[in-house]
């Protein structure tokens, strides 16, 4: 065992075993330290995904978040919920076999009752970003990551505006007339853009493709 670890609890078995009809509600406890344990259970506490509550009022209307930030010397700082499991992390370095018991109670009362132990994930509504504020958060990416990407094929990406959320860019350099400028601005840059800006709708390229040292749209003969 790798220093600092608890030893594994054995499956909590809490002195009486409240009604939950004609089944009994097996659970196991799993230390990864003493701030954080994960809780198996035989049967799902959250089928649907993921919840997971960082303090008493994101807890509200979910029975069993309720009940282990209450529970006696359990100084909760993150709950989360997924399928079979329920992980709990503390504030503070805890004796699992000491509370382990409580919040063993605690699943078994959540789960016999009519109510669902946790709430369905709120929806949220989608934030709403300025077109200021992507203009710098795309600025900010294409400085970071994105030019130092392309500059490696002697190319860059300027950005020109952020209209209705919508990227307008130049390629300039290695980037402008080249053949898999298509691939980069759909498979590089978008894609990047997806992943740390969701905000951002699509992008326009408005580069004049038919210039510059390889371009790959002809241009038109006078």
């Amino acid at each position: 065992m790798a220093p600092g670890l608890v030893d594994p609890l054995p499956p909590f078995e809490s002195p009486a075993i409240l009604p939950c009809m004609d089944r009994q509600i097996g659970i196991s406890a799993e230390p990864v330290d003493t701030q954080r344990c994960k809780f198996i259970v035989s049967e799902p506490v959250y089928p649907s995904g993921v919840r997971r509550f960082e303090s008493p009022e994101e807890a509200a209307g979910s029975p069993l978040a309720e009940a282990l930030f209450r529970v006696p010397g359990l100084e909760v700082r993150e709950l989360i919920a997924s399928g079979n499991l329920v992980t709990v992390v503390t504030s503070v370095p805890t004796s699992w076999q000491v509370v382990g018991r409580h919040i063993g109670a605690a699943i078994r009362s959540a789960l016999s009752s009519d109510v669902a132990p946790f709430s369905a994930e709120p929806v949220r509504e989608p934030s709403r970003v300025g077109d200021d504020e992507l203009y710098e958060r795309v600025h900010d990416l294409f400085e970071t990551q994105v030019n130092p990407m392309v500059a490696r094929h002697g190319g860059r990406v300027e950005l020109i505006d952020v209209q209705d959320a919508v990227v307008m860019l130049r390629l300039g350099g290695g980037c402008q007339g080249c053949g898999m400028a298509d691939v980069t601005l759909r498979q590089g840059i978008e894609g990047m853009l997806h992943q740390f800006i969701p905000e951002v709708k699509g992008i326009v390229d408005i580069t004049d493709h038919t210039s510059g040292a390889n371009p790959y749209f002809a241009s038109a003969k006078k």
